[in-house]
């Protein structure tokens, strides 16, 4: 019982210490947006601010806010688009299985490992000639798009937990593809739409490449804002690290009010794949 009690109590130790090591860069940031810029230097990085000073936080806030309300208006429907998306292929391919359809998940499959670099060019050419290259709308198409084949993975893996039986009753009380989706499959999606939904908000309002090729001046999301704060001579490294904590505000959000509902999808869809 001793020996039990002193190895979890170093357990407990080690994964403190741990954590307060993963924590360090967090801390810099929060301490050095705290701090007047003739404060900061590599010598005094790690020391606490003498006085509190928010001008940093304000001076971020009235630069990113525009770009940050770009943000919003991409992840929002990107998001939601690609998730509906991803659970209407998802059901399809696990429920209404037809001649051809493991082709098609494979093949939808196989977008995942296409690298964003490999395909910029006709990408852009395209957003150009449809009319929507520099514009939010289009950088919604390209996440949709690309957010579709793991969506879609996401959600066969979760509806293969749903019992074929109840699939089958449905269809005998004459319910239809749409009917057993609206009043079967989306009820019991909820955790899988979190899930999804998690990892799209996250990637989508974290993607830089597609944020800094297809959009230009006012249309960039925040990401690519935050990067031309630092400026072409001097940095202000309080301002930097403020528009940094406060780019990474909507996600840190996220994962503190749904984190739980986001690992408890992830084993609901793991019991069959």
């Amino acid at each position: 019982m001793a020996i039990r009690t002193v190895s979890r109590t170093i357990l407990y130790l080690l994964l403190i210490l741990l954590s307060l090591f993963y924590l360090m860069p967090v801390y810099v940031m929060l301490i050095t947006s705290l701090k007047p810029l003739d404060q900061i230097s590599l010598s005094e990085m790690w020391q606490l601010p003498h006085s509190l000073d928010f001008s940093s936080y304000q001076l971020a806030f009235e630069k990113l806010a525009p770009n940050f309300m770009n943000s919003i208006y991409l992840v929002i429907p990107a998001t939601l688009l690609s998730a509906l998306l991803g659970s209407l292929n998802g059901y399809v391919l696990s429920k209404w299985k037809f001649r051809g359809s493991d082709w098609i998940f494979t093949a939808l499959l196989f977008g995942m490992f296409i690298p964003y670099q490999s395909i910029l060019i006709p990408l852009i050419q395209f957003l150009r000639e449809a009319g929507l290259y520099n514009t939010i709308p289009g950088l919604i198409f390209v996440h949709v798009v690309y957010g579709i084949p793991i969506t879609t993975l996401m959600f066969r893996n979760f509806y293969a937990s749903i019992p074929e039986e109840m699939i089958e009753s449905a269809k005998i009380d004459g319910a239809g593809i749409f009917k057993i989706y609206q009043h079967i499959i989306i009820p019991l999606s909820i955790t899988g739409f979190v899930v999804v939904g998690i990892w799209q908000f996250t990637n989508i309002w974290n993607e830089f490449l597609f944020a800094v090729t297809i959009t230009t001046s006012s249309q960039q999301p925040i990401m690519v804002a935050l990067q031309n704060l630092s400026g072409s001579q001097i940095v202000q490294w309080n301002v930097q690290m403020a528009g940094a904590l406060l780019a990474a505000l909507p996600t840190l959000l996220v994962y503190i009010f749904l984190g739980k509902f986001f690992v408890k999808g992830l084993l609901a869809g793991s019991v069959k794949g």
